[in-house]
């Protein structure tokens, strides 16, 4: 089998590891011609739920392909998609949701909430409100739109082809282990987030910003960083102060992932009762990585704007609310809900990240850890060369994708990354952990074993490039 790749992607020319084999949290790869085993902590991108090769799932999908036709969505719908939707709406707090759109990735979903936000004031007579806040050192996707709202390395990198940034205000990122002041209190710093996006709005004049845009829990871009005790609140309550709509972002943090309450969506962890995102982008785990499939949420306030307007949506995708990946998501979500998986996986997660804190961080031991931080099944582990000063490691040395190969070499695999201190540079060091929402607690154990000797064999060689 030949090393040389033709599929446009990654590194050109070059096949990376390629799966023969998986089965639950465990897979065989094959790297330049080695047959290797790996714990999967990760999941692709937070992706996986059921794990690989759940017998029942290829009983879900053979039923899906007997009972599902495409038709083009615009013109012809299907139950499927109606069934899923409603699915997540029963799931979720009661008036939260109350529509959905299907779509195939969660940068296409996102895609897809600007221009429901841009037509949802269209549909009210607002011509003047076309600007869209999200945050600096965020990830939205890779679609020119979902980029534009974006703040890191890839959207710099195609930055002359993107939306007028005047049009996409970035307000301060949300990261208390960098940004939080020594005395300051959470809620002090809380307080100084919110005063900035205010004025971010009042600065852009209120009437012309459409939308604010928010990672529940970011990924990619910064490593999961939990929202401070009271800033999603103050975001909704600035969103209705000033006449905007709330967007969550739960692409990668959603659908289960982070739910204390055995549901759906991360916000519940932090949003007061009665406060919901006007608007929800998911995907990810929907699928579980046995189709593609992603989603926009709607709210009961902008389906009635829509309602009382038009009546109708500006223009459609192709496999827009697909019949068969609809079919499969939902089967594969009352799996999920009937084996309290996500009740599970949030558990079983918060063991995990409590115990790399308590090894990494509360022991007193020395290591290249400077913070361990996320919720549920979503962690993420930052590396620094000072733990004191939380200085950085040199750019130059990519420390998050060699603590990437540490793991792979120590039979883990996890998304190593550069960016959480600044992602336009591409500064700061980390990498992710979302394991499937099956993981038992001898798979957390072993999780944690492994990162722990590739931690050490990280470290000693960072000493011998003289990095310390």
């Amino acid at each position: 089998m030949s090393n040389e790749s033709v599929v446009f992607q990654s590194v050109i020319n070059k096949k990376p590891p390629q799966v023969i084999k998986a089965k639950g949290v465990y897979m065989t790869v094959v790297k330049d011609g080695k047959t290797i085993e790996l714990l999967d902590g990760v999941t692709g991108a937070a992706v996986g739920a059921l794990g690989a090769g759940d017998e029942e799932v290829y009983e879900i999908i053979n039923e899906a392909a007997k009972n599902s036709f495409y038709t083009y969505p615009s013109l012809i719908g299907n139950q499927h998609s109606e069934d899923l939707a409603q699915f997540y709406i029963d799931h979720s707090p009661k008036g939260a949701f109350a529509s959905a759109l299907w779509c195939c990735s969660g940068s296409e979903s996102n895609e897809n909430a600007l221009k429901i936000i841009r037509q949802y004031w269209l549909e009210k007579g607002n011509t003047k409100k076309i600007k869209f806040i999200s945050r600096e050192t965020s990830y939205h996707g890779f679609t020119l739109g979902a980029l534009s709202i974006s703040s890191n390395g890839r959207a710099e990198f195609l930055k002359d082809s993107l939306i007028d940034q005047e049009k996409c205000p970035k307000m301060p990122v949300c990261y208390p282990y960098r940004y939080q002041k020594e005395g300051q209190s959470e809620e002090e710093y809380t307080q100084s987030l919110l005063d900035a996006l205010e004025k971010l709005i009042i600065d852009n004049d209120p009437e012309t910003v459409a939308s604010v845009t928010i990672e529940t829990l970011p990924g990619s871009s910064l490593g999961t960083v939990p929202p401070p005790k009271g800033y999603l609140p103050g975001i909704r309550k600035l969103c209705d102060k000033y006449d905007i709509l709330m967007h969550l972002d739960e692409v990668m943090c959603g659908t289960g992932r982070t739910n204390p309450n055995g549901g759906l969506n991360c916000w519940e962890n932090f949003l007061e009762p009665g406060q919901f995102p006007d608007i929800q982008t998911v995907g990810k785990t929907l699928g579980s990585g046995y189709v593609t499939i992603a989603g926009v949420l709607v709210g009961p306030k902008i389906k009635k704007a829509y309602e009382a307007g038009s009546g109708a949506i500006v223009g459609s995708h192709t496999y827009a609310s697909h019949g068969f990946n609809c079919a499969v998501a939902l089967g594969i979500q009352k799996k999920i809900m009937r084996e309290g998986l996500t009740k599970n996986i949030f558990e079983k997660g918060n063991r995990m990240g409590a115990i790399l804190k308590e090894k990494l961080l509360e022991s007193g031991e020395e290591n290249i850890v400077g913070d361990v931080r996320g919720i549920g099944g979503f962690w993420s582990v930052e590396l620094v060369k000072n733990k004191k000063t939380k200085e950085i490691f040199d750019k130059k040395l990519d420390v998050g994708h060699k603590m990437q190969d540490y793991c792979f070499n120590n039979g883990l695999n996890v998304m190593g990354m550069q960016g959480c201190k600044d992602n336009i540079k591409g500064e700061g060091d980390f990498f992710l952990l979302a394991p499937a929402f099956v993981v038992t607690d001898e798979d957390v154990d072993e999780i944690i074993k492994r990162v722990l000797a590739a931690l050490k064999d990280c470290t000693e060689w960072l000493k011998s490039e003289g990095a310390f």
